[in-house]
């Protein structure tokens, strides 16, 4: 196992997250995304989003191990990982 392609797996999933909740807050919501962001933290809901966010990644697994890239779809599940005990203290 390559640990360089386990980081690019986090790496990718943190990001598809971020995309994701960046998509969720603009396509749904009334705000701009950086006010959108702090109108959330303030009422409580920025895990949620966050959570939201993460669906991106079931896909970008999936994609993954089609092309029999399981190293880095593990570092996908360790960003889902990180990102669940990130929300649990948001």
């Amino acid at each position: 196992m390559k640990k360089i392609d386990l980081f690019y797996g986090l790496l990718i999933g943190l990001i598809t997250s971020f995309i994701g909740s960046y998509l969720f807050i603009i396509a749904f919501t009334p705000y701009s995304f950086i006010g959108g962001l702090q109108i959330l933290k303030f009422e409580g809901e920025l895990g949620k989003i966050i959570t939201l966010g993460t669906i991106l990644n079931i896909g970008m697994f999936f994609w993954l191990l089609k092309n029999k890239k399981e190293t880095v779809a593990k570092g996908i599940i360790l960003a889902i990982i990180v990102l669940t005990i990130v929300t649990l203290f948001l």
